[in-house]
């Protein structure tokens, strides 16, 4: 179930971001403020099976709503036009997005109390590591 990802998430750790940002095509000034920037998740879901996942910073704020399995379209934090499949895969919240010919995914896990979520493109994987708020 979603149930376990629900509340606000804190980013303690990011590592190799930067790398993973410049495979998916971010330019330089745009991964230097994301390198810098330690956003909250906040994970919540309706009674329609909607799930809401919105990411906030002093930078930026963005929000994406989706049901499992439904293909919909994300416009991502650096302005990506991308379609966009989540499942529930394993206990993981799984976010395939495409965009011109090209596939990411972010992996989204609770392990030990903390949500890990490893962003993949290609051979680059970059970890953030978040903490629940209480």
């Amino acid at each position: 179930m979603v149930d376990k990802f629900v509340g606000t998430w804190k980013m303690v750790t990011s590592d190799n971001f930067d790398d993973y940002m410049r495979a998916i095509g971010v330019g330089f000034a745009t991964r230097q403020v994301g390198n810098r920037t330690k956003p909250n998740l906040i994970v919540s879901t309706d009674d329609q099976g909607m799930v809401t996942l919105k990411t906030q910073s002093t930078f930026k704020t963005t929000e994406i709503k989706f049901k499992l399995n439904e293909e919909f379209d994300e416009t991502t934090a650096d302005d990506r036009k991308t379609k966009t499949v989540v499942t529930l895969d394993n206990g993981k919240l799984v976010q395939k997005q495409a965009w011109d010919g090209k596939e990411s995914t972010v992996e989204r896990e609770i392990s030990d109390g903390k949500l890990i979520a490893k962003c993949i493109m290609g051979e680059v994987v970059a970890v953030r590591t978040y903490v629940k708020e209480a």
